[in-house]
């Protein structure tokens, strides 16, 4: 089983000892998005996951304790750096702050276990191709020699986010060609991998290669684990991934990211941390007597896999 922390909130920033304990006291809790009634128990002991899948957008608050997990299970971390400030992201470091922290984890577990994360593209008045083609240059000159790729996608305009942040701009066909190439031949000249995350279009003409940002591939050779070779459906149109179960809970994220897919609203990320109790086995809440407990289907990918 491959488990996911942070595909529906940042975990690592917000909730670092609630993670650790789970990790600590060996299971997790994770209640069902679409049947609040129902949850789902996982063990989290090396023998039953074959990695464990990070993705955030400030490691700091983990990294002093990251070796209690890094030491026992085989890792990959997703870390998303932009070229965007407070007005957009207004929970997260400042772009400088972040880099710094980069190259901190890339140094504590190595650059193959590092992808960076430059997403969703978007565009405002503000946030013009020729910013963005700055701003990635200068990140990719720092950040080359600490991740093993960089990935991208642009942004998708669902009613949530035209109504968090209508001051976006709709990309054409032209504006994703451009930016597309002068990302490809960023990615080139600093010798970065490129590639998209669940996008529609092809790129490779630009040296972009197409979407899978959690594959068998990635985690196999990033952990030296040998693989089955598995079809992976994804979690979306577009998405190339393996399949993976993620133990967070949605609009609990207080990044305040305007352009967030995870989020509803905000502020009600505030409101639902009030229910956050770091001794749970629920992220948000514990166990209530309504509630259906199951144990969750743990079935290795491994080629010697026993689990």
């Amino acid at each position: 089983m491959i488990l996911n922390t942070g595909g529906r909130t940042d975990t690592v920033q917000y909730y670092t000892e609630w993670l650790l304990n789970r990790f600590s006291e060996g299971y997790v809790l994770s209640r069902n998005p679409l049947f609040p009634g129902k949850v789902t128990r996982y063990e989290l002991t090396p023998d039953k996951v074959d990695c464990v899948v990070f993705c955030s957008k400030n490691y700091e608050p983990i990294l002093p304790r990251l070796h209690e997990i890094t030491d026992r299970f085989h890792t990959y971390f997703h870390y998303t750096i932009t070229a965007y400030g407070k007005d957009v992201e207004p929970g997260v470091p400042e772009i400088e702050e972040s880099i710094k922290t980069l190259i901190k984890l890339s140094e504590m577990v190595g650059r193959e276990r590092v992808a960076w994360r430059y997403d969703p593209v978007l565009l405002t008045r503000d946030y013009t191709i020729e910013r963005h083609l700055q701003t990635f240059e200068h990140m990719a000159g720092v950040l080359s020699s600490y991740i093993d790729r960089c990935i991208f996608s642009f942004v998708e305009i669902y009613k949530k986010v035209e109504r968090n942040m209508p001051e976006l701009i709709v990309m054409s066909v032209q504006d994703m060609d451009t930016l597309a190439q002068g990302l490809g031949s960023i990615a080139e000249k600093y010798g970065i991998f490129l590639q998209t995350c669940g996008m529609k279009g092809d790129f490779t003409r630009y040296g972009i290669h197409s979407s899978g940002c959690m594959t068998l591939d990635i985690l196999g050779k990033a952990n030296g684990i040998q693989f089955k070779n598995l079809k992976h459906k994804g979690a979306r149109k577009g998405c190339n991934c393996i399949e993976s179960r993620d133990i967070g809970a949605y609009d609990t994220c207080m990044n305040g990211c305007k352009y967030c897919y995870a989020n509803q609203d905000p502020q009600k990320a505030f409101e639902n941390y009030k229910d956050h109790d770091k001794t749970s086995a629920l992220l948000l809440g514990r166990i209530r007597p309504e509630d259906t407990v199951s144990q969750g289907v743990q079935k290795s990918f491994q080629k010697d896999g026993k689990k």
